[in-house]
């Protein structure tokens, strides 16, 4: 009570102060005397430094004898170690090593297309069929040949078995009929070529030639050919992860336009790497029973690099850096009933980041109290109210 009256004959003092140097102002400045209005000057600003250091003296004994002062007011969270699994994130594309376009093996006129586009067919079934320009009839023939040239080859031997003809006749006949074999063996390997059949079972895509037009060995796409059954993202990993990307290792897979994730492993880890960007090539399975997914669907594949049993992750944005490179954050001590506790700064090393949480490694411990809101607003061993 005496502070309060204290404080208020002061400012009545300096009330009434103010009005008696108003009316003399007024009276110096209607004189117009620049010296005395100098003077005057000068009086009022030694008054007013000495006023600034009377309330400086008043704040400094407030601030003693008040046992509520204006703290700092920040939230703490509680450190919690706990399982950390670290992915890897990179992109990549889907694939196929069953997506081909069949080209004609030989010249001439499409006759016969079999299949239309989205039917299923069998590993070998007829696609389409090439005119042959009479092979077949030719190796009608020739089968007739060797057939003939099989009966005189079977007889020769007959004989020669019995000693009877000659052994000139015996070989000629052989040989004969060895070569009429070969011939049929190859005509059919030629006319097989005017058949196209499907190298695997799949689904046609598309059917690029138009039954009737002129095709050519090489140069005429003719049809298209893919199994989405055995279906694969590859993608390339940085050097640094050689050690930890390995084959079998668990992959998550997102596809962004799908909106769906699939659990997979990685099935194939290359043994090169590239000079160019010093990466190395991976293949991930990817099932398809649904058939929903293409080839060169673009995806997202996360793959868990590291993990730690017992980690420390605390939110990335409560980590500060001084001007020698030391991250640094605060933790709270000597927490009292009213809330007030002890900010101390400690220097923290920092390891994997996933999302807005990074990993300590060293500098904070398992229970630890660690400033969450406020914590760029407070200094080492400064006084704070926790308002959690």
């Amino acid at each position: 009570m005496k502070k309060i009256l204290s404080i208020l004959s002061i400012f009545f003092l300096l009330a009434s102060c103010g009005k008696q140097d108003g009316k003399s102002i007024d009276k110096v400045i209607e004189n117009k005397d620049l010296k005395a209005i100098r003077a005057k000057r000068s009086e009022i600003v030694a008054e007013q430094q000495a006023v600034s250091d009377k309330l400086k003296r008043l704040d400094q004994a407030i601030a003693q004898l008040d046992s509520i002062k204006k703290l700092p007011l920040v939230t703490t969270i509680k450190v919690k170690d706990t399982l950390f699994n670290h992915y890897l994130e990179i992109q990549g594309s889907v694939e196929t090593k069953k997506n081909i376009v069949l080209y004609p093996e030989t010249s001439g006129t499409l006759v016969k297309v079999y299949v239309k586009e989205g039917q299923k067919v069998s590993k070998g079934q007829v696609l389409a069929r090439i005119d042959d320009g009479g092979l077949s009839q030719q190796v009608a023939q020739m089968e007739v040949q060797a057939a003939l040239a099989k009966t005189t080859f079977d007889r020769q031997q007959r004989l020669w078995d019995q000693k009877i003809g000659s052994e000139i006749q015996y070989l000629q006949a052989k040989a004969n009929y060895e070569s009429q074999q070969n011939v049929v063996s190859q005509m059919k390997r030629q006319l097989a070529k005017a058949t196209v059949n499907a190298p695997f079972s799949g689904i046609v895509d598309d059917v690029i030639a138009e039954q009737g037009s002129v095709v050519a060995p090489g140069q005429t796409r003719l049809i298209r050919i893919v199994n989405l059954d055995e279906m694969y993202i590859e993608a390339e990993v940085p050097e640094s992860y050689i050690e930890t990307i390995t084959k079998g290792k668990e992959a998550k897979v997102y596809f962004p336009v799908l909106g769906k994730t699939i659990n997979t492993k990685i099935r194939q880890v290359g043994n090169y790497i590239n000079p160019n960007n010093r990466s190395f090539t991976i293949e991930v399975a990817i099932p398809n029973k649904e058939g929903i997914i293409k080839p060169n669907l673009t995806a997202k594949v996360k793959i868990n690099d590291y993990t730690s049993e017992k980690a420390i992750l605390i939110p990335q944005s409560i980590i500060s850096e001084n001007s020698e490179g030391d991250q640094y954050t605060y933790v709270t001590s000597g927490k009292n009933a009213k809330n007030i506790a002890q900010a101390k700064r400690v220097i923290v090393t920092t390891g994997k980041t996933q999302g807005d949480f990074i990993e300590i490694l060293e500098g904070i411990k398992n229970g630890d109290a660690l400033i969450s809101e406020g914590a760029r607003s407070v200094k080492d061993g400064q006084k704070v109210e926790i308002i959690n």
